[in-house]
């Protein structure tokens, strides 16, 4: 009865655990430093994810279509090129 008792209690802390899960590992106590620091980590944290956020949304915006970037002129210049090269006629 005893030993069945003693396996479902805590190891001593001395005691090598080996691996276990992050939710059944004894705690450590943070430094004072640490704790002041938390929040600024913590802060710039939040803004790098803000920033993430923002340039997501900003990717996801509608880009303009090719044929209405550059000049009007240049695309009817090319589209009359690429006419002359599809067409079947000779030019002698």
């Amino acid at each position: 009865m005893a030993a069945a008792l003693d396996e479902d209690q805590e190891p001593e802390l001395d005691e090598d655990l080996g691996w276990q899960p992050v939710w059944k590992r004894p705690r450590k106590h943070k430094s004072k430093a640490a704790k002041k620091l938390e929040p600024h980590t913590q802060r710039r944290r939040l803004q790098d994810a803000g920033k993430r956020r923002l340039a997501a949304g900003e990717s996801r915006r509608p880009r303009p279509r090719q044929n209405r970037i550059g000049n009007a002129a240049a695309r009817r210049d090319a589209r009359a090129l690429s006419r002359v090269r599809h067409s079947t006629a000779w030019l002698w």
